[in-house]
C-alpha cells in the first residue's frame, strides 16, 4: 500500500488518480458529520455552494442545514453551525443533513472522482483505517484541508499520520495525535475562549480519537454526494 498527501489550499492540490482518497477535516466538518450520524441522521449531503445547499435542504423532507463559512462562523439562515457539540445532544433519527463548509465539503467535491472516497476525522480514524484495509487499495491519498495562510493544519496532518500508522500496522498511542489537534493553530483558537463561534466543547469532541466505530464512505446518488 502506497501513501501520498495533497493540501487542498496549495496550488499543487489537484485531483489525483489514487484509487482511495481520504479527505480529512478534524476541526470541524467531519467531526460534526460523525456526531450527526451517531445521533441517528440518515444521510449527510455535502454541498459546497451555500445557496445550493440551502435550496437542497428546502427541497428535502425533514432536512436540516448545517454549515460554516471560512473561519468558522455559522452560515446565516442555516439551522446549525458547523459545531459537533451543538448536535451532540440532539435526536437526529431519520433526519437528512445538508452540509456546506469551506474546507471539508470543498475537499470532497474536489476529489469526488476517486474510486473510494472517505470523509474522516480523528473521532473515526481507526474505523476508517479498518475499512480501507479491508478494501486492499494500492494507493491511499490523504487530503489535508485545514492548512491555510494563518493555520498550520496540524490537526488534519496528525489525523493523516495516525491513519498511516494504523494502516502500516504500527503500535501507536492515539493520545499523541489527540494532543496535536489541541496544539494546532486552529485548536488553540478553540481553547483560547475568545472566538464566540469556536467553543471549547467542540475541541473536546474533535480531539477524541476513535470515539465512533464507523467509517464515513462517500457515495454518489442521483448526481449528489452523500455520506451514510
Amino acid at each position: 500500500m502506497r501513501f501520498s498527501r495533497v493540501f487542498l489550499n496549495r496550488v499543487q492540490a489537484r485531483p489525483t488518480d489514487a484509487d482511495t482518497v481520504v479527505v480529512i477535516d478534524v476541526l470541524r466538518s467531519f467531526t460534526t458529520a460523525a456526531v450527526a450520524l451517531a445521533r441517528g441522521a440518515s444521510a449527510i449531503y455535502p454541498v459546497e455552494n451555500v445557496s445550493s445547499a440551502a435550496g437542497l435542504a428546502g427541497q428535502m423532507e425533514n432536512a436540516l442545514s448545517v454549515g460554516a463559512v471560512g473561519g468558522g462562523d455559522p452560515v446565516p439562515g442555516f439551522d446549525f453551525g458547523n459545531s459537533p457539540a451543538q448536535l451532540a445532544g440532539l435526536d437526529l433519527s431519520g433526519r437528512n443533513l445538508v452540509m456546506s463548509t469551506a474546507a471539508g465539503v470543498r475537499g470532497l467535491q474536489r476529489f469526488h472522482h476517486a474510486r473510494r472516497l472517505y470523509a474522516c476525522a480523528l473521532v473515526c480514524a481507526r474505523a476508517t483505517a479498518a475499512a480501507i484495509r479491508a478494501d486492499k487499495p494500492d494507493e491511499v491519498c490523504f487530503v489535508i484541508t485545514g492548512e491555510w495562510v494563518d493555520r498550520d493544519g496540524d490537526e488534519d496532518i496528525a489525523c493523516a499520520d495516525y491513519l498511516e500508522a494504523l494502516l502500516c500496522g504500527e503500535q501507536t498511542a492515539a493520545e499523541h495525535y489527540a494532543q496535536r489537534v489541541r496544539d494546532s493553530d486552529f485548536g488553540r483558537r478553540f481553547s483560547a475562549g475568545t472566538w464566540p463561534n469556536l467553543p471549547a466543547a467542540d475541541l473536546d469532541l474533535c480531539a477524541q480519537a476513535d470515539l465512533f466505530d464507523f467509517a464515513m464512505p462517500v457515495q454518489r446518488e442521483n448526481g449528489r454526494l452523500v455520506i451514510r
